[in-house]
């Protein structure tokens, strides 16, 4: 090797060299081999981590780079797009009109999950660069040294900014929907009542997998949201009339919200501090605003008493965006899983507690239950002493109800939701609390099983003469489908396809039951990258991804009203809101590229089920192999989550044994940080896999259905997509590092004789570790899969072929390339390291296992315990009797840290900032 290896550049170029060599030797791997080579460089003198952490940079630089020219291209947010001009015809009646703008065309979820990928820094440059179109210039403000705690107050201010634009953004755009009418419609337009889009957020109201939110923080965040909306309000209306009086009134209900919000922010565990906060905020106060009502009445009397047309439709601006959001930054979602609330009604099973919940006599039980019931009071003491976590939210969304907002309605999803039971069970605890008429119960589809048998659940469910009562109170059905957790447990496009299906029993159960008359809410959780369910390929593909034409059509056909709803997650997801500009490409774009209502699909992908339905089989069979396969968990767990950044409040590793890395099972990681160590090992197995084998043998008549089929062509792109930034031998170069054999070859010829002692060390101990043949194996049976993907995709016309961006996937080798260096620097440090005496049953074996699984600062922590820098003094303690003893000074061992334990503490923060790098490149969030 004579080319220097000083900057990306010269990776790339290396790469490049190394790519041709596999003509020689299939099993060749460029990506390990360049990772040799930097490490050589490191460990022989030739280069240091300082050396590396400027290449390190130079690959953040370009990944941000490249996630704000996707973002630019998903969004266009050029400054022209007009969403009214675009959705105009030329005659339209204004009742057309009116129907299109009055109906929202997306309900937008501001969710929390960890997916806070990049620094806010970094998330500034990316916005503005794909504001603006400019390049992100290398810079140390820019690199991700520095992180900020995510903490759960931390991603709650950063979805309430997110929120401020995409409300910002709405205003101008239903600014823009009036100025349109009174010029078109002069006698008829100041009764348009726009919403084109509603917000929410479950951030700081999701119990799910979470024990660290106490409930007053819950109400503490709806206060505080309550002020910062009523505080914008009075900004709006001071804009269009400082003088106006309301203004005065929206204020003095602000610094109420505001006050009530300080005083729950405290610690109200005790009787005495809760019994004070909770009666100054119940207490009656000419301040206190529970409904806009009022309000919004008064502001649209003044609009269609003005002369003046623009004034007028400033006022109805403000009034509709009162409409849309209530007295809160956005609607909230409450989150319990189903386990939770079978727990809180067996309370209410006095006459038999042991019911199973799954049977039939458990539905008329609690159908028995529900036509008895009657609504009780409750106060904050009540929530103070329930024990029961569904009961609390319930109790909580009651408060919330009575004494903060009356009017904006409140979502409660319920997670692993697979028994109508369930449904009633909820509906049973907003029955008893006197909520059920602003309640929306929403179970949510997600795992195997759910979405296996939720067709005959809805179906169910729909019969129930209950639940249709309760569905007219409301005016609409409510469910959720989980992308993220589907497409862990059956692969990506298995899973969209199944959701699909469920989405269209929904639409047969409606009917059926004579429910056509209230809406079908459809929340898809879909994730920010394609690994989750959002689509790379286009904005209009990520529309129609999670709700495509032929689900829509389902319900058009029917005449049923269809309410979409996904989600933005993260603080990855709230880049689409990051700045002004953004947040309203984002929404034109969702306004100009909804596919138009239609009652017909003539797509054939849902006619040739004898091709499609065998396709989804067999990809659905490969994944689950996948899933149960041990070869696939271990290389999946293999590195725990060591290979990722703490992205969020919430634990991404489920509680168990941490001492039981090595048979962690896959469920253990939950589906975000599963989604992103795909991708860090270089092959997103949930998209890709089993696509080439369920062709196999019938290329040629599945390839012509999909090319025919517009889903079945937007199936492929995402494959395609993903597969394009794919590498099987980046898979196969990390079970390389456990190689024995490699080890002990490595020093063999004496070009590296300092590092004879470390290697033969590391090649006796990895003699009995599984990881080489765990990853070969795994990538020998994708490998095979990708040869019948790759043929598949021969037998597409050429102009259906996405190309290769050979310098995107160099950037993503160059990366993996330079943390494989990183990683055996760790390794060749921590076996260097001297031996220590066992302590709290740690032994120097224990420690070299932490290492290895990635458990870095577990590993820290014991070496820092072993060889400590300083020692206690007997000069440390104010003593008046004399002492002679000891009469030595104890040294520290300032030269092991020095030596190992701080390169090992710099070089793995080296490696978390590449996966940061290796992530944004693949479009991943979290």
């Amino acid at each position: 090797m004579t080319l220097p290896l000083t900057s990306i550049d010269h990776l790339s170029e290396r790469l490049k060299e190394l790519h041709a060599r596999t003509r020689e030797t299939p099993l060749f791997n460029p990506v390990f081999q360049l990772g040799l080579d930097l490490s050589r460089a490191l460990e022989g003198g030739g280069s240091d981590l300082d050396a590396l952490e400027t290449l390190v940079e130079e690959l953040e630089c370009a990944s941000l780079n490249a996630r704000s020219t996707r973002m630019r291209a998903l969004v266009a947010p050029s400054g022209s797009d007009s969403a009214v001009a675009a959705t105009c015809d030329k005659g339209e009646e204004f009742e057309t009109f009116r129907k299109r703008w009055e109906t929202p065309q997306l309900h937008a979820v501001f969710t929390a999950h960890p997916t806070f990928l990049m620094t806010p820094t970094q998330t500034r440059a990316v916005a503005d660069a794909a504001t603006d179109g400019s390049h992100i210039a290398r810079s140390a403000e820019l690199s991700g040294a520095s992180r900020p705690q995510v903490t759960l107050d931390y991603e709650h201010a950063e979805a309430m900014a997110a929120i401020a634009h995409a409300q910002a953004a709405r205003s101008a755009i239903v600014r823009e929907a009036y100025e349109h009418a009174y010029g078109c419609w002069p006698k008829q337009w100041k009764t348009l009542r726009p919403l084109p889009f509603r917000f929410a957020t479950w951030v700081g109201y999701d119990m799910d997998g979470r024990t660290d939110i106490a409930w007053y923080t819950s109400v503490r965040f709806r206060l505080s949201e309550k002020a910062q909306r009523l505080a914008r309000y009075a900004e709006e209306l001071a804009a269009i009339d400082g003088d106006h009086a309301l203004i005065k009134t929206l204020k003095a209900a602000e610094a109420h919200a505001n006050a009530s919000a300080d005083d729950f922010a405290g610690d109200l565990s005790k009787p005495q501090a809760l019994s004070a906060a909770a009666n100054r905020l119940t207490a009656d106060d000419p301040a206190k605003l529970t409904s806009l009502e009022p309000i919004i009445a008064q502001l649209e009397e003044e609009a269609n008493a003005g002369k003046d047309d623009a004034h007028a439709a400033d006022l109805l601006t403000l009034a509709s965006a009162m409409r849309a959001d209530g007295l809160g930054m956005a609607h909230i979602h409450f989150r319990v899983n189903a386990k939770q609330l079978h727990n809180a009604i067996r309370v209410h099973l006095a006459e038999s507690p042991q019911l199973d919940l799954a049977s039939k006599g458990a539905v008329a039980t609690l159908r028995k239950m529900l036509a008895d019931v009657a609504p009780k009071r409750t106060n904050f003491a009540s929530l103070a002493i329930e024990s029961s976590t569904a009961t609390r939210q319930f109790l909580a969304m009651a408060q919330i109800l009575e004494h903060i907002d009356a009017d904006t309605p409140i979502r409660m999803l319920v997670a692993e939701c697979e028994q109508p039971s369930t449904v009633l069970a909820a509906l049973y605890l907003a029955k008893l609390f006197g909520i059920e008429d602003k309640v929306d119960v929403s179970p949510l589809f997600e795992t195997e099983e759910a979405l296996e048998h939720g067709g005959r659940f809805l179906e169910a469910l729909c019969a129930e003469e209950s639940y249709q009562e309760y569905a007219r109170t409301r005016g609409r059905v409510c469910i959720q489908t989980g992308f993220s957790d589907a497409g862990r447990f059956v692969g990506q496009i298995p899973a969209s396809l199944a959701i699909e299906r469920l989405q269209g029993r929904l639409a047969q159960a409606m009917e059926r039951n004579k429910l056509t008359d209230v809406a079908a809410l459809i929340f898809n959780t879909h994730g920010e990258s394609m690994g989750r369910g959002a689509h790379p390929a286009s904005f209009a593909d990520r529309l129609t991804w999670p709700l495509s034409p032929w689900a829509r059509s389902r319900f058009h056909r029917n005449g049923i009203e269809l309410e979409p709803e996904v989600s933005f997650q993260g603080g990855d997801g709230y880049l689409f809101f990051a700045n002004p500009e953004l947040a309203r490409a984002t929404l034109t774009r969702i306004i100009t590229d909804t596919p138009a209502a239609s009652e017909v699909c003539d797509d054939p992908l849902y006619s040739r089920t004898d091709i499609s339905l065998d396709f989804y089989r067999a990809i659905r069979a490969h994944q689950r192999q996948h899933l149960r396969s041990q070869t696939y968990s271990r290389a999946v767990t293999a590195f725990g989550l060591g290979l990722l950044n703490s992205t969020g409040s919430r634990v991404s590793r489920r509680q168990s044994d941490l001492s039981a890395d090595r048979d962690m099972n896959l469920r253990q990681i939950r589906a975000i940080p599963h989604n992103s160590i795909l991708q860090q090992l270089g092959y997103p197995v949930n998209v890709i896999a089993g696509i080439g084998s369920a062709a196999d043998g019938n290329y040629e008549e599945l390839s012509a259905l999909l090319m025919k089929s517009e889903r079945g062509q937007q199936l492929m792109r995402l494959a395609q997509t993903s597969n394009a930034l794919a590498s099987i031998k980046t898979v196969a170069a990390y079970g390389e590092l456990f190689n024995s054999a490699y080890w002990a070859s490595r020093p063999y010829r004496g070009t590296e004789p300092h590092l004879s002692s470390a290697c033969e060390v590391l090649a006796e101990y990895l003699t009995k570790d599984d990881r080489t043949g765990v990853y070969r194996r795994l990538a020998s049976r994708v490998r095979v899969d990708a040869l019948k993907f790759h043929r598949l995709l021969d037998q597409l016309p050429l102009e259906e072929r996405l190309g290769f961006d050979q310098d995107t996937r160099r950037m993503i080798g160059a990366a993996q390339s330079l943390r494989l260096a990183l990683m055996q620097h760790i390794f060749l440090r921590a076996v260097s390291v001297p031996v220590f005496s066992r302590a709290n049953d740690i032994t120097r074996e224990d420690v070299l296992e932490m290492v290895f699984s990635l458990r870095i600062d577990d590993a820290l922590a014991q070496l820092r315990r072993a060889f400590p820098v300083a020692f206690p003094s007997p000069s440390d303690f104010a003593m008046d009797a004399p002492s002679d003893y000891p009469d030595t000074k104890t040294e520290g061992y300032g030269a092991i840290t020095r030596d190992y334990i701080d390169p090992i503490e710099r070089a793995y923060g080296l490696m978390l900032r590449l996966s940061v790098a290796i992530a944004n490149q693949f479009g991943a969030h979290g």
